[in-house]
Protein backbone atom coordinates (compact mmCIF):
# COMPACT_ATOMS: atom_id res chain seq x y z
CA UNK A 1 0.00 0.00 0.00
CA UNK A 2 1.38 3.37 -1.00
CA UNK A 3 0.58 6.17 1.44
CA UNK A 4 -1.99 8.83 0.50
CA UNK A 5 -4.09 11.45 2.22
CA UNK A 6 -7.89 11.36 2.19
CA UNK A 7 -10.20 14.32 2.62
CA UNK A 8 -13.96 14.71 2.33
CA UNK A 9 -14.66 18.39 1.60
CA UNK A 10 -18.14 19.71 2.27
CA UNK A 11 -18.45 21.87 -0.85
CA UNK A 12 -17.53 21.73 -4.54
CA UNK A 13 -15.38 24.83 -4.02
CA UNK A 14 -13.38 23.12 -1.29
CA UNK A 15 -12.89 20.05 -3.49
CA UNK A 16 -11.61 22.19 -6.37
CA UNK A 17 -9.21 23.99 -4.03
CA UNK A 18 -7.89 20.70 -2.65
CA UNK A 19 -7.33 19.32 -6.14
CA UNK A 20 -5.32 22.37 -7.14
CA UNK A 21 -2.91 21.76 -4.26
CA UNK A 22 -1.30 18.62 -5.74
CA UNK A 23 -0.39 17.24 -9.16
CA UNK A 24 -1.27 13.72 -7.98
CA UNK A 25 -4.65 14.47 -6.42
CA UNK A 26 -7.59 12.36 -7.62
CA UNK A 27 -11.30 12.92 -7.13
CA UNK A 28 -13.02 9.86 -5.65
CA UNK A 29 -16.65 9.08 -6.48
CA UNK A 30 -17.82 5.52 -5.96
CA UNK A 31 -14.27 4.22 -6.28
CA UNK A 32 -15.35 1.18 -8.30
CA UNK A 33 -12.45 1.62 -10.75
CA UNK A 34 -9.91 3.85 -9.00
CA UNK A 35 -9.61 1.66 -5.91
CA UNK A 36 -8.97 -1.42 -8.05
CA UNK A 37 -6.26 0.47 -9.93
CA UNK A 38 -4.65 1.51 -6.64
CA UNK A 39 -4.69 -2.09 -5.42
CA UNK A 40 -2.93 -3.18 -8.63
CA UNK A 41 -0.37 -0.35 -8.23
CA UNK A 42 -1.45 1.12 -11.56
CA UNK A 43 -2.72 4.41 -10.11
CA UNK A 44 -0.65 6.05 -7.38
CA UNK A 45 -2.49 9.15 -6.14
CA UNK A 46 -0.95 11.13 -3.30
CA UNK A 47 -4.31 12.65 -2.32
CA UNK A 48 -7.88 11.36 -2.62
CA UNK A 49 -10.67 13.92 -2.58
CA UNK A 50 -14.06 12.33 -1.88
CA UNK A 51 -16.81 13.98 -3.96
CA UNK A 52 -19.63 11.40 -4.03
CA UNK A 53 -21.55 13.10 -1.22
CA UNK A 54 -21.31 16.62 -2.63
CA UNK A 55 -23.96 18.53 -4.58
CA UNK A 56 -25.11 17.56 -8.10
CA UNK A 57 -27.07 14.54 -6.93
CA UNK A 58 -30.27 15.42 -8.78
CA UNK A 59 -31.88 14.67 -12.12
CA UNK A 60 -33.67 17.79 -13.35
CA UNK A 61 -35.41 19.00 -16.48
CA UNK A 62 -33.56 21.74 -18.36
CA UNK A 63 -34.88 24.87 -20.04
CA UNK A 64 -34.16 23.32 -23.46
CA UNK A 65 -36.49 20.40 -22.72
CA UNK A 66 -33.74 17.90 -21.96
CA UNK A 67 -32.51 16.57 -18.64
CA UNK A 68 -29.47 17.17 -16.47
CA UNK A 69 -27.96 14.15 -14.72
CA UNK A 70 -26.08 15.06 -11.56
CA UNK A 71 -22.52 13.76 -11.78
CA UNK A 72 -22.54 12.51 -8.18
CA UNK A 73 -25.75 10.48 -8.56
CA UNK A 74 -25.18 6.75 -8.76
CA UNK A 75 -25.73 4.72 -11.93
CA UNK A 76 -28.56 2.60 -10.53
CA UNK A 77 -30.71 5.52 -9.44
CA UNK A 78 -30.06 7.29 -12.73
CA UNK A 79 -30.92 4.30 -14.92
CA UNK A 80 -34.10 3.60 -12.94
CA UNK A 81 -35.27 7.19 -12.58
CA UNK A 82 -38.84 7.32 -13.99
CA UNK A 83 -38.08 10.26 -16.31
CA UNK A 84 -34.95 8.59 -17.71
CA UNK A 85 -36.71 5.25 -18.20
CA UNK A 86 -39.56 7.03 -20.00
CA UNK A 87 -37.69 9.56 -22.12
CA UNK A 88 -34.24 7.97 -22.56
CA UNK A 89 -34.80 4.20 -22.46
CA UNK A 90 -31.72 3.65 -24.65
CA UNK A 91 -29.57 5.11 -21.87
CA UNK A 92 -31.33 3.02 -19.23
CA UNK A 93 -30.84 -0.15 -21.29
CA UNK A 94 -27.13 0.56 -21.73
CA UNK A 95 -26.54 1.41 -18.08
CA UNK A 96 -28.33 -1.69 -16.80
CA UNK A 97 -26.18 -3.90 -19.03
CA UNK A 98 -23.04 -2.77 -17.21
CA UNK A 99 -21.29 -4.47 -14.29
CA UNK A 100 -23.26 -5.82 -11.33
CA UNK A 101 -26.11 -4.26 -9.39
CA UNK A 102 -23.76 -3.71 -6.45
CA UNK A 103 -21.27 -1.79 -8.61
CA UNK A 104 -24.02 0.27 -10.24
CA UNK A 105 -25.25 1.19 -6.76
CA UNK A 106 -21.82 2.68 -5.99
CA UNK A 107 -20.58 4.03 -9.32
CA UNK A 108 -21.33 7.69 -10.02
CA UNK A 109 -22.34 9.19 -13.34
CA UNK A 110 -19.27 11.39 -13.47
CA UNK A 111 -17.01 8.52 -12.49
CA UNK A 112 -18.44 6.31 -15.24
CA UNK A 113 -17.13 8.78 -17.81
CA UNK A 114 -13.66 8.58 -16.29
CA UNK A 115 -13.24 4.83 -15.90
CA UNK A 116 -10.06 3.54 -17.49
CA UNK A 117 -9.43 0.81 -20.02
CA UNK A 118 -9.48 -2.83 -19.00
CA UNK A 119 -6.57 -3.68 -21.33
CA UNK A 120 -4.64 -6.42 -19.48
CA UNK A 121 -1.31 -4.82 -20.42
CA UNK A 122 -2.43 -1.65 -18.62
CA UNK A 123 -3.22 -3.62 -15.45
CA UNK A 124 -0.09 -5.81 -15.52
CA UNK A 125 2.69 -3.60 -14.19
CA UNK A 126 5.43 -5.93 -15.43
CA UNK A 127 4.38 -5.33 -19.06
CA UNK A 128 5.04 -2.24 -21.19
CA UNK A 129 2.13 0.20 -21.44
CA UNK A 130 2.34 3.79 -22.67
CA UNK A 131 -0.94 4.56 -20.94
CA UNK A 132 0.48 3.54 -17.56
CA UNK A 133 4.12 4.54 -18.17
CA UNK A 134 4.51 6.92 -21.13
CA UNK A 135 7.39 5.91 -23.36
CA UNK A 136 7.50 2.27 -22.25
CA UNK A 137 5.78 0.90 -25.38
CA UNK A 138 2.47 -0.81 -26.10
CA UNK A 139 2.46 -4.49 -25.18
CA UNK A 140 -0.87 -5.09 -26.89
CA UNK A 141 0.19 -3.71 -30.27
CA UNK A 142 1.99 -6.94 -31.21
CA UNK A 143 0.66 -9.01 -28.33
CA UNK A 144 -2.70 -10.51 -27.41
CA UNK A 145 -5.02 -7.89 -28.88
CA UNK A 146 -8.25 -9.77 -29.54
CA UNK A 147 -10.36 -7.31 -27.52
CA UNK A 148 -8.63 -4.15 -28.66
CA UNK A 149 -9.36 -1.25 -31.01
CA UNK A 150 -10.16 -1.36 -34.71
CA UNK A 151 -10.71 2.41 -35.03
CA UNK A 152 -8.57 5.39 -34.10
CA UNK A 153 -5.68 3.49 -32.54
CA UNK A 154 -2.06 4.55 -32.84
CA UNK A 155 1.31 2.83 -32.54
CA UNK A 156 1.32 4.12 -28.95
CA UNK A 157 -1.94 2.53 -27.80
CA UNK A 158 -4.64 0.15 -29.04
CA UNK A 159 -6.79 0.12 -25.88
CA UNK A 160 -10.57 0.61 -25.87
CA UNK A 161 -12.98 2.56 -23.71
CA UNK A 162 -14.89 0.11 -21.45
CA UNK A 163 -18.08 2.07 -20.68
CA UNK A 164 -21.60 1.05 -21.76
CA UNK A 165 -23.19 4.25 -20.50
CA UNK A 166 -20.83 6.32 -22.65
CA UNK A 167 -21.83 4.53 -25.86
CA UNK A 168 -25.45 5.56 -25.32
CA UNK A 169 -24.44 9.11 -24.35
CA UNK A 170 -22.39 9.41 -27.56
CA UNK A 171 -25.34 8.17 -29.62
CA UNK A 172 -27.68 10.65 -27.89
CA UNK A 173 -25.23 13.56 -28.36
CA UNK A 174 -25.05 14.46 -24.68
CA UNK A 175 -22.86 17.20 -23.23
CA UNK A 176 -20.62 17.23 -20.16
CA UNK A 177 -20.75 20.11 -17.70
CA UNK A 178 -17.55 20.72 -15.73
CA UNK A 179 -16.44 23.13 -13.04
CA UNK A 180 -12.97 24.63 -13.42
CA UNK A 181 -10.62 25.30 -10.50
CA UNK A 182 -11.37 29.04 -10.68
CA UNK A 183 -15.08 28.28 -10.20
CA UNK A 184 -16.17 28.97 -13.78
CA UNK A 185 -18.00 26.35 -15.82
CA UNK A 186 -17.59 25.02 -19.33
CA UNK A 187 -19.52 22.57 -21.47
CA UNK A 188 -17.93 19.81 -23.56
CA UNK A 189 -19.74 18.02 -26.38
CA UNK A 190 -19.73 14.32 -25.53
CA UNK A 191 -17.99 13.33 -28.75
CA UNK A 192 -15.17 15.71 -27.75
CA UNK A 193 -14.90 14.56 -24.14
CA UNK A 194 -12.88 11.38 -24.70
CA UNK A 195 -9.85 11.49 -26.97
CA UNK A 196 -8.00 9.17 -29.31
CA UNK A 197 -4.61 7.97 -28.07
CA UNK A 198 -2.32 9.67 -30.60
CA UNK A 199 1.10 9.94 -29.01
CA UNK A 200 -0.34 10.70 -25.53
CA UNK A 201 -2.43 7.63 -24.61
CA UNK A 202 -2.06 8.39 -20.90
CA UNK A 203 -4.73 11.08 -21.44
CA UNK A 204 -8.19 9.48 -21.74
CA UNK A 205 -10.21 12.69 -21.92
CA UNK A 206 -10.04 16.42 -22.51
CA UNK A 207 -10.52 17.55 -18.91
CA UNK A 208 -7.96 20.05 -17.67
CA UNK A 209 -6.07 19.68 -14.40
CA UNK A 210 -8.42 20.00 -11.42
CA UNK A 211 -11.67 20.19 -13.41
CA UNK A 212 -14.62 18.36 -11.87
CA UNK A 213 -17.59 16.94 -13.77
CA UNK A 214 -20.80 18.31 -12.28
CA UNK A 215 -23.50 17.13 -14.71
CA UNK A 216 -24.30 15.33 -17.95
CA UNK A 217 -26.74 17.24 -20.14
CA UNK A 218 -29.14 15.25 -22.31
CA UNK A 219 -30.87 16.92 -25.28
CA UNK A 220 -34.64 16.98 -25.64
CA UNK A 221 -35.98 13.41 -25.67
CA UNK A 222 -35.88 11.36 -28.87
CA UNK A 223 -35.75 7.66 -29.72
CA UNK A 224 -38.01 6.67 -26.82
CA UNK A 225 -40.11 4.34 -28.97
CA UNK A 226 -37.51 2.73 -31.22
CA UNK A 227 -34.24 1.94 -29.49
CA UNK A 228 -31.91 -0.92 -28.64
CA UNK A 229 -28.61 -1.47 -26.90
CA UNK A 230 -26.78 -4.62 -27.93
CA UNK A 231 -23.82 -5.82 -25.89
CA UNK A 232 -21.85 -8.80 -27.18
CA UNK A 233 -19.57 -10.34 -24.58
CA UNK A 234 -17.76 -13.57 -23.83
CA UNK A 235 -20.27 -14.53 -21.15
CA UNK A 236 -23.84 -13.45 -20.58
CA UNK A 237 -23.31 -11.33 -17.49
CA UNK A 238 -20.69 -9.34 -15.59
CA UNK A 239 -18.35 -9.00 -18.56
CA UNK A 240 -17.09 -6.09 -20.63
CA UNK A 241 -18.19 -5.82 -24.24
CA UNK A 242 -16.34 -7.30 -27.19
CA UNK A 243 -18.56 -5.04 -29.32
CA UNK A 244 -21.63 -3.01 -28.40
CA UNK A 245 -24.11 -0.87 -30.33
CA UNK A 246 -26.47 1.89 -29.21
CA UNK A 247 -29.20 2.47 -31.80
CA UNK A 248 -32.18 4.80 -31.86
CA UNK A 249 -34.66 5.62 -34.63
CA UNK A 250 -37.28 8.32 -35.14
CA UNK A 251 -39.90 7.24 -37.68
CA UNK A 252 -42.63 9.13 -39.51
CA UNK A 253 -44.85 7.72 -42.25
CA UNK A 254 -42.56 4.75 -42.73
CA UNK A 255 -39.40 6.81 -43.10
CA UNK A 256 -36.41 7.34 -40.81
CA UNK A 257 -36.44 11.01 -39.87
CA UNK A 258 -33.60 10.80 -37.34
CA UNK A 259 -31.14 8.20 -36.10
CA UNK A 260 -28.65 7.74 -33.26
CA UNK A 261 -25.89 5.19 -33.70
CA UNK A 262 -22.66 4.49 -31.80
CA UNK A 263 -20.28 1.59 -31.27
CA UNK A 264 -18.52 0.57 -28.07
CA UNK A 265 -15.39 -1.50 -27.40
CA UNK A 266 -13.88 -0.63 -30.78
CA UNK A 267 -11.83 2.50 -30.01
CA UNK A 268 -10.18 4.60 -27.32
CA UNK A 269 -13.51 6.48 -27.13
CA UNK A 270 -17.16 5.67 -27.89
CA UNK A 271 -17.36 5.59 -31.69
CA UNK A 272 -20.16 7.75 -33.09
CA UNK A 273 -21.24 6.49 -36.53
CA UNK A 274 -21.96 9.83 -38.18
CA UNK A 275 -21.67 8.65 -41.80
CA UNK A 276 -24.04 5.75 -41.16
CA UNK A 277 -26.53 8.08 -39.47
CA UNK A 278 -26.38 10.46 -42.44
CA UNK A 279 -26.99 7.57 -44.84
CA UNK A 280 -30.07 6.32 -42.97
CA UNK A 281 -31.89 9.65 -42.62
CA UNK A 282 -34.85 9.99 -44.96
CA UNK A 283 -34.66 6.34 -45.95
CA UNK A 284 -36.94 3.42 -45.24
CA UNK A 285 -36.05 1.14 -42.27
CA UNK A 286 -35.27 -1.87 -44.45
CA UNK A 287 -32.80 -4.70 -44.03
CA UNK A 288 -30.92 -3.54 -47.13
CA UNK A 289 -30.51 -0.02 -45.76
CA UNK A 290 -29.43 -1.30 -42.35
CA UNK A 291 -26.88 -3.57 -44.05
CA UNK A 292 -25.51 -0.69 -46.11
CA UNK A 293 -25.27 1.48 -43.00
CA UNK A 294 -23.24 -1.29 -41.34
CA UNK A 295 -20.91 -1.49 -44.34
CA UNK A 296 -20.38 2.26 -44.20
CA UNK A 297 -19.63 2.05 -40.48
CA UNK A 298 -16.82 -0.45 -41.00
CA UNK A 299 -15.13 1.09 -44.04
CA UNK A 300 -12.31 2.69 -42.05
CA UNK A 301 -11.72 -0.17 -39.61
CA UNK A 302 -8.08 -1.21 -39.17
CA UNK A 303 -7.95 -4.54 -37.36
CA UNK A 304 -4.95 -5.81 -35.43
CA UNK A 305 -3.57 -9.33 -35.68
CA UNK A 306 -6.15 -10.96 -33.41
CA UNK A 307 -9.30 -8.81 -33.70
CA UNK A 308 -10.34 -8.83 -37.35
CA UNK A 309 -13.46 -10.68 -36.20
CA UNK A 310 -14.74 -7.37 -34.82
CA UNK A 311 -15.41 -6.10 -38.34
CA UNK A 312 -17.92 -8.80 -39.25
CA UNK A 313 -19.25 -8.90 -35.69
CA UNK A 314 -19.72 -5.13 -35.78
CA UNK A 315 -21.64 -5.25 -39.06
CA UNK A 316 -24.01 -7.90 -37.81
CA UNK A 317 -24.41 -6.14 -34.46
CA UNK A 318 -25.36 -2.87 -36.17
CA UNK A 319 -27.95 -4.58 -38.39
CA UNK A 320 -29.39 -6.47 -35.44
CA UNK A 321 -29.56 -3.36 -33.23
CA UNK A 322 -31.27 -1.27 -35.90
CA UNK A 323 -33.71 -4.09 -36.65
CA UNK A 324 -34.54 -4.53 -32.97
CA UNK A 325 -34.99 -0.78 -32.59
CA UNK A 326 -37.32 -0.63 -35.60
CA UNK A 327 -39.40 -3.60 -34.55
CA UNK A 328 -39.71 -2.53 -30.94
CA UNK A 329 -43.03 -0.75 -31.54
CA UNK A 330 -43.45 -1.24 -35.27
Amino acid sequence: MRPFTFIAPETIEAALSASASSEKAHYLGGGTNLIDLMKEDVERPSHLIEVADLAHQEITKTASGGYSLGAMKNNSDTANHPDIRKHYPLLTMAMLSAATAQIRNMATNGGNLLQRTRCPYFYETSMPCNKREPGSGCGALKGMNGNHAIFGWSESCVATNPSDMCVALAALEAKVQVRQPDGTERTIAFTDFHRLPGDRPEKDHTLKKGELITAIELPAPKFSDHYYYLKIRERSSYAFAMTSVAAGLELNNGMITDVALALGAVAHKPWKLIASEDFLRNKKPTSDNFTEAAEIAMRDAKPLKHNAYKIEMGKKAIVRSLTQAFERKA
